[in-house]
């Protein structure tokens, strides 16, 4: 776990391993989410990067016989 410091401007600093493991630029743009005394920062990815994320998931559905 990383430990980052907040500026005198309130900005702080992602480490490098976090900005290389999530792919982030200068520029990107993040979510930003209050829980209780935790904050979240989640990117917010264009939909062309999410194309085929989803590659391999099982997407059959068990059905009754008589619902088919």
């Amino acid at each position: 776990m990383a430990t980052v410091t907040v500026s005198p401007k309130f900005q702080v600093v992602i480490p490098r391993e976090v900005r290389e493991s999530l792919g982030l630029r200068p520029g990107a743009r993040l979510q930003v989410f209050v829980f209780g005394d935790r904050i979240e920062l989640i990117p917010i990815r264009k939909l062309s990067r999410m194309r085929g994320f989803l590659k391999g998931i099982n997407t059959d559905i068990p059905r009754d016989e008589d619902r088919v």
